[in-house]
């Protein structure tokens, strides 16, 4: 019987994780990360129209099925980590990217913090509630991470940033399920957060949106610019570069008779530039600050490429420039290729790493 620590957020994914690993014989105890953050114009949490996690109101339902599986229950402050990952959000955003919090979130707190608190209480694993698969093979091989069987839900893009060392002392036992099978075994079990809505929203953002949360954070900084198209035409002027992202249609504040897309953001002189959609069309990527879940390779290899959770990963070839820089030439050309997202490389249904976009290539 192992002893394992499960991120309990207080949604269903959790719970039924926390189920089953004590199904299976193991000790198993719940976690909840506290934030301290207070993203819902003062309410508890209970009080924000948008669906997102780590409130209070989730801490006291993931309390409530801690105390129905019969399990240990702790509720930690991490709003120290935590603060570090809202500076990363808004330091982006004022550097022109786009930030994925999500990734950060589970490198920093879900298998970085957790994993300090699972070794101070001598536990074997920590788990999470993440719809993915770790094979851990023989005796003295490496782990290896997959995607989960159900493609609509699979999460293995946003854990590409795991330590690699780590993937051995991770469980994540939703890989092997659908979704629709965990709502049906929080039913049976009768989970006062069987029928409990997904989190959809960044949980830190706040009502009025991340440019809000950027300006609060950064009340000094003005990012206000020109708005020009992709042949230097000067057609509008903007508030802030932190309302744009690569391949925003809506919300440019122009009008140019015909659809535009945000193509390049300048983030030294604040401008916007927008252009039709043929204009986001690009061969390729360059990522800086790659993670390897594999020996970090040294010569260029076919693999498939995922620039964004929701877009379908595409045929490329990977070329390593060093341990922590490659390049990736896609077989045909991909749109809104966004610096700040994460270009994360497959061989099939396994995570081989990935890195952060540092620009798109016009061509190889």
């Amino acid at each position: 019987m192992a002893h394992v620590v499960v991120a309990m957020s207080g949604g269903v994914d959790s719970s039924v994780t926390a189920w089953l690993l004590k199904e299976q014989g193991h000790q198993v105890t719940g976690l909840f990360m506290r934030h301290g953050v207070n993203s819902c114009g003062g309410g508890n949490g209970a009080a924000c129209n948008r669906r997102r996690c780590c409130s209070a109101a989730d801490a006291a339902d993931a309390r409530r099925v801690a105390d129905l599986l019969g399990i240990p229950f702790f509720a930690l402050d991490f709003s120290l980590p935590f603060s570090q990952l809202v500076d990363y959000f808004v330091d982006e955003y004022t550097r022109g990217r786009t930030p994925n919090p999500c990734v950060r979130c589970n490198s920093l707190l879900k298998f970085g913090e957790l994993f300090r608190y699972a070794e101070s209480v001598g536990a074997d694993y920590v788990a999470t509630g993440h719809y993915a698969r770790i094979e851990h093979g023989v005796s003295g091989s490496t782990p290896k991470l997959l995607r989960a069987i159900d493609p609509a839900k699979d999460q293995s893009y946003v854990l590409f940033e795991i330590d690699r060392s780590r993937l051995g002392q991770i469980l994540l036992p939703l890989g092997l399920l659908t979704k629709s099978q965990v709502r049906e075994y929080a039913r049976q079990l009768r989970l006062p957060v069987a029928e409990k809505p997904d989190s959809q929203e960044v949980c830190f953002v706040p009502e009025e949106g991340h440019a809000a949360l950027v300006r609060s954070r950064r009340p000094e900084w003005n990012s206000g610019g020109l708005i020009v198209t992709v042949d230097g035409q000067v057609v509008g002027r903007h508030e802030g570069i932190e309302k744009f992202t690569i391949g925003q249609r809506k919300g440019l504040g122009v009008a140019l008779g015909a659809r535009h897309y945000v193509v390049r953001i300048d983030p030294e002189s604040h401008t916007v530039v927008v252009g039709p959609r043929e204009a986001l069309a690009r061969r390729g990527l360059i990522a800086t600050d790659a993670n390897w879940l594999i020996d970090p390779p040294s010569r260029p290899f076919r693999c498939q490429v995922k620039i964004r959770y929701r877009t379908p990963p595409v045929e490329a070839e990977v070329i390593p420039e060093d341990s922590r820089t490659f390049r990736a030439i896609f077989d045909r050309p991909c749109d809104a290729v966004t610096p700040g997202q994460a270009a994360v490389c497959y061989d099939g249904d396994q995570v081989l790493g990935g890195g952060w976009i540092l620009d798109g290539l016009d061509s190889p």
